[in-house]
């Protein structure tokens, strides 16, 4: 446990080093860039994230079935499992460069009517980088997930803040000799492999992996593509939420839509990274408990307590944003991008609750029992590109926005929850009432800072942050005498220990 909580430590570390770096790099990307060629690089940022959906679950299949192996000690059949997983991403890669060649041939049909030539050039550029990208990614990316099963969190979390660092360290300098998007993607695909190459090493060195390739276990076989499969269809639907917007929009208006599409995602993948950073870690252990039969109370103990966890920190950041994003968008972007703020609204609200309840994701793939949440999900993807075409045809990206909110309330939110009680064995209600009586601090947080808001109109900065620091101090105390249980607290008072210890150890080397 002690491997998770430091984890989840280095995770909202590292979170606050993407959130710093966001900041400070963004901004200044886009005025180098310019708001069009920013749309272009942002059009072929919801590319890659297609070609990355090639995975098609291997990578969460691989943390599931090593951790199974960890419990039974059976290291032969690990190493068979790992020359198993790596002939599977090797054909994977060869299959991604296939498709990425189709993709490169068809890209002038697809956005030939929307951008101009120059742009059209530069995304033909960009799309090579990218295919050989993740031709090498995929058969690298095995060791990655081995190390996720190994629980070795910190050093997951390591290599991820430094990679945060690296990229804008290395990519401002190009920007500023006037170089553009696409050295920007090549310097990201070049940090990228090497990151991978570290892994493949560490798992060698620390990990003392072993690869067998002998005759094929098509029974396994077949039981991991069952497993996958399902999975893979829940990561095309993330995909259909999350890039098909900023596709559409490329395609019906142009690169500026999605220019301010693409900042609004920003906030949003953030967003996420604040839950799915901490539940993303529970897969092993959920694992393993499932392997050692656990009981549905043990089950909805785990979902509750982490929820509620991920409940105080992911309504601290949507009641922020609520009353204070829209000036802080219009300051670190510009006014041109100021619908950004009603986008990220429209989505993050109903977001918050599917989010809050991730570690329920990891009881499914746990149980092999994705499938429902799978199908579920890719009719309800079906139905946001459906509707995302007329209402983003009509009114942009607030109509896309609004078709996402639409399909995550009826999948995530309510086809969900319910499965969640009568299949798993969650006791749903006892979840949510444990979140709505954390939800009354809240809400009383939020009518705090409208109040704030109202009675200090000058948003210069001092103003600005002053009012986030008086909020911020309303949230938490509203949250400990109303909110926070006993291990709740416990747990928030453990985050100053260390500060307080070298207070009182300088005290007393100075009273000495």
């Amino acid at each position: 446990m002690n491997s998770i909580k430091n984890g989840a430590l280095l995770s909202y570390f590292s979170l606050f080093v993407t959130l710093l770096i966001a900041l400070l790099y963004t901004p200044i990307m886009i005025r180098l860039l310019g708001q069009s060629e920013y749309g272009l690089y942002s059009l072929i940022g919801s590319i890659a994230a297609y070609l990355s959906v090639m995975d098609m679950g291997l990578g969460n299949a691989i943390v599931r079935y090593t951790a199974k192996n960890r419990v039974d000690g059976n290291k032969l059949a690990e190493a068979k499992l790992n020359g198993l997983f790596l002939i599977l991403y090797s054909i994977i890669g060869f299959l991604t460069l296939f498709l990425g060649v189709l993709l490169l041939k068809r890209i002038d049909n697809l956005f030939g009517s929307s951008l101009t030539s120059i742009e059209l050039t530069k995304a033909r550029v960009m799309i090579v980088i990218l295919i050989i990208n993740f031709s090498l990614s995929f058969p690298l990316s095995i060791f990655g997930s081995i190390m996720q099963a190994y629980e070795r969190f910190i050093a997951i979390k390591l290599l991820a803040i430094i990679r945060t660092v690296i990229t804008p360290l290395m990519t401002l300098p190009i920007l500023f000799w006037g170089y553009g998007s696409v050295s920007v993607v090549l310097i990201t695909t070049i940090i990228n492999i090497t990151s991978l190459i570290f892994t493949m090493f560490y798992s060698f060195k620390y990990l003392k992996i072993n690869f067998r390739f002998d005759k094929i276990d098509y029974r396994l076989l077949k039981e991991i593509i069952g497993y996958s499969f399902f999975v893979f269809l829940g990561v095309i639907v993330d995909q259909i939420y999350w890039n098909t917007d900023q596709f559409i929009l490329g395609i019906i208006a142009g690169t500026i839509p999605v220019a301010v599409y693409a900042i609004a995602m920003q906030f949003i993948r953030i967003y996420m990274q604040f839950s799915t950073s901490l539940s993303g870690m529970f897969l092993p252990r959920v694992t393993m408990m499932v392997t050692n039969k656990a009981t549905g109370i043990e089950l909805t103990e785990i979902m509750t307590k982490y929820g509620r966890l991920q409940f105080i920190i992911m309504g601290y950041i949507l009641s922020g944003f609520i009353l204070f994003g829209q000036h802080f968008i219009n300051l670190w972007a510009g006014v041109n991008y100021g619908n950004a703020y009603y986008i990220v609204l429209i989505i993050m609200i109903p977001l918050a609750i599917p989010l809050i309840q991730n570690v329920g994701i990891s009881i499914l793939y746990a149980k092999n029992l994705q499938r429902f949440r799978s199908v579920i999900l890719i009719f309800i993807a079906i139905l946001n590109v459906a509707i995302s075409l007329p209402l983003a045809r009509n009114f942009g990206g607030i109509g896309a926005a609004l078709a996402t909110a639409i399909s995550l309330v009826i999948g995530n939110i309510i086809c969900m929850n319910i499965y969640y009680h009568r299949k798993i064995g969650i006791n749903i209600k006892d979840f949510w009432l444990n979140i709505f009586l954390m939800a009354i601090p809240m809400l009383i947080s939020i009518f705090v800072g409208f109040c704030i808001n109202y009675l200090i109109e000058k948003n210069g900065l001092i103003f600005y942050a002053s009012k986030i620091l008086i909020f911020s101090g309303f949230f938490f105390t509203l949250m400990w005498f109303l909110g926070f249980n006993k291990y709740e607290k416990n747990l928030f008072l453990s985050i100053f220990n260390p500060i307080r210890s070298v207070i009182i150890k300088k005290a007393v080397n100075k009273e000495v």
